[in-house]
């Protein structure tokens, strides 16, 4: 007899669907079947039944320039559980003199005792660390205390890579065996057009998309997947949000450069114009910025088409009396997503004939798994991790503040209606959200080594 049984749901999965019933012995499944016995039983009847999401991109307890981000690891992570994540991946960011290991020793005790769900640390390489060619050293050593992936950047002062930099820190990467997740814009030349617009008088939150040209994030795209190609590490694009990016992307896979691209909610339900353009478009400062209606269709048939591989979230929260600001180049920039980005997928892609099932779990699960690293997380199969989720097709779920766990009490999401939420999520086995009540604890996530 298993410890725990879930019975009557349709079981999902990457490459296809079936109806049997999972079995659970401790933290990882035992058997998938028919009439399996368990001490404790789930009825999954008219339910889907998932792996746990995975959302590789979050900025949790975050500092920028005096503020913290608004979730902490603690409610951060028990707004993903009550979402359907089960594991997320944040990162680590060392200080000017700090070693890479003592900076994620140092991220990781911050967390430790806060989260709610598994986590991940993705390493980031400043300005100063690619500068210093004895911090790169650090690189394998890092890659060794499983922190797989390495954080670089094309853009921001103090966080940019010129070029050369770039291709150095590229190649310590991939010489180690770790693979490069990358902000793509061409950093420099936005600058100069931002500082132009102020001068011009140009204050408001649209000159946030009109300062950041699309342009200027595939010819980042493309340098960067030329970089990674010469230097032999594998490529993964954050948050992208137009189509000349994806168009880049798929010009370097047709070369046979080993590149990836994520999308998040709000580049695939979201537009500059009636969201940065209307009122309170401070609330929808993120980078990249949002782009266009057509933009948002073309993300859509990018998932579709496997042209774009992963959604995150980039959950970056701050509140509105944080983002209120009079001008446009100081506002802090990111959105809250971590909790509904599983059932807006779903209701926006699935429900919309969009995405097949199979596909929706890839996007929000395998798929991240396997690039990043993730062993026994995103599939359902026996020896896997039992990080599940009970869908509800039907449940009707109306977002705003108050029926979201986040701590920004706002969402870019809220007067949307999703059809379809979860209703019980497993981490490891154990319940941490029963009937949509986080009924877990903080602490309970661990950190995953990643190879």
């Amino acid at each position: 007899m298993y410890d725990l049984v879930i019975r009557n749901g349709l079981i999902i999965g990457a490459d296809g669907k079936i109806a049997a019933d999972l079995a659970i012995d401790g933290e990882r499944i035992a058997a998938i079947g028919t009439r399996l016995e368990g001490r404790r039983v789930l009825d999954a009847g008219g339910c889907y039944v998932i792996p746990g999401g995975i959302d590789p991109h979050v900025h949790l307890q975050m500092p920028l320039a005096g503020l913290v981000s608004s979730d902490s690891f603690t409610s951060g992570t028990v707004a993903a559980a009550c979402g359907g994540t089960t594991t997320i991946i944040d990162f680590v960011e060392p200080q000017p003199g700090q070693f890479m290991l003592e900076a994620l020793a140092w991220r990781r005790a911050e967390a430790a005792e806060q989260v709610a769900i598994d986590f991940g640390l993705h390493m980031t390489i400043p300005t100063w660390h690619a500068a210093e060619a004895d911090r790169l050293d650090e690189v394998a050593a890092v890659v060794e205390a499983g922190c797989l992936s390495f954080k670089m950047y094309q853009a921001y002062a103090g966080m940019i890579l010129d070029d050369v930099s770039l291709l150095r820190a590229l190649t310590a990467v991939g010489q180690a065996g770790g693979r490069t997740v990358l902000h793509s814009e061409t950093g420099p030349v936005l600058d100069m057009l931002r500082e132009e617009a102020r001068a011009e008088g140009h204050l408001e939150p649209i000159w946030h998309a009109y300062t950041r040209p699309a342009q200027l994030e595939a010819s980042a795209v493309h340098r960067a997947a030329e970089l990674a190609d010469l230097a032999g590490c594998p490529l993964y694009i954050f948050h992208v949000g137009c189509r000349e990016s994806v168009e880049e992307i798929i010009k370097a896979r047709h070369r046979g450069i080993d590149i990836w691209g994520e999308t998040c909610p709000q580049y695939l339900l979201l537009n500059a114009e009636e969201h940065l353009g209307g009122l309170n478009g401070e609330l929808y400062v993120c980078a990249p910025p949002l782009r266009s209606i057509d933009d948002n269709q073309a993300m859509w048939l990018a998932l579709a088409q496997n042209d774009l591989h992963v959604v995150s979230t980039d959950h970056c929260p701050w509140t509105k009396e944080e983002k209120r600001r009079d001008d446009f180049t100081s506002i802090p920039g990111g959105v809250p997503s971590i909790e509904a980005r599983l059932s807006l997928i779903h209701h926006m892609g699935v429900n919309a004939g969009l995405l097949t099932l199979e596909r929706w779990v890839q996007v929000c699960s395998t798929n991240a798994a396997r690039w990043m690293g993730l062993k026994g997380k995103g599939r359902l199969a026996p020896g896997c991790d039992a990080d599940i989720v009970i869908f509800d097709p039907a449940r009707v779920k109306y977002i705003a503040p108050d029926t979201l766990h986040e701590a920004a009490g706002w969402t870019p999401y809220e007067g949307m209606e999703v059809t379809g939420w979860p209703r019980t999520v497993l981490s490891r086995g154990a319940v941490i959200v029963e009937d949509e009540q986080y009924v877990g604890h903080p602490g309970h996530g661990r950190f995953v080594e990643r190879s």
